[in-house]
């Protein structure tokens, strides 16, 4: 009976440990991508915030650029604090990224020359764009959840290509204490940071 359970357990584990290991529950890769290594980055700010819970728009900027500099993937990352404080004393970078991101979400198209003046104004070799799909708690089959989702696309400068597009989402369930949105996004953040081009 003892090892009956004992190898029970250890499927269970096996399970989980494999689970565990999965990757983004989306992940899109372009195929220039192979020959695109950036050493900068620049993380723009999250335009939308619709959701229940209090805007924390600066709270997912700041962790994105932790998990990047911690990862050290890149040997420049300019966070969106800090680039916002950049366009409110350049009036061309500020004109300048306006136009692009109004192409990109009105008609879906990335401006090369755009992007290719946005890079050389920041001196940076891609730009990362963050939204914030999912950030709540909620009751699911009477079970306390709490959810985070982020999607991040990165977009190579010189031609205004997205080279990468990734998704992923933690929930999690609580009975009294409720998890952390911010730390949950820490961890969401922290892996999709894993499979980014680099």
């Amino acid at each position: 009976m003892i090892k009956k359970k004992s190898y029970v357990f250890v499927w269970i584990a096996l399970i989980l440990t494999i689970a565990g290991c999965g990757g983004l529950h989306f992940s899109q890769l372009a195929p220039e991508a192979i020959d695109f290594h950036p050493q900068s980055i620049a993380v723009f700010p999250i335009e939308v915030w619709n959701h229940k819970e209090p805007d924390n728009r600066t709270v997912v900027q700041q962790i994105v650029a932790g998990s990047l500099i911690a990862k050290k993937l890149f040997t420049s990352v300019t966070d969106a604090e800090k680039l916002q404080k950049q366009m409110q004393n350049d009036e061309l970078l500020k004109k300048t990224a306006e136009e692009y991101f109004s192409k990109l979400q009105l008609l879906k198209f990335s401006d090369a020359d755009l992007s290719r003046k946005i890079g050389d104004i920041l001196q940076v070799d891609g730009i990362l764009l963050l939204s914030v799909d999912e950030w709540k708690y909620f009751v699911e089959a009477d079970k306390k959840m709490a959810q985070v989702s982020l999607t991040m696309e990165l977009y190579d400068v010189t031609n205004g290509k997205l080279m990468w597009k990734a998704n992923h989402t933690i929930k999690k369930d609580y009975v009294l204490i409720k998890p952390g949105l911010p730390d949950m996004a820490r961890d969401v953040a922290n892996k999709m940071v894993y499979y980014m081009p680099h």
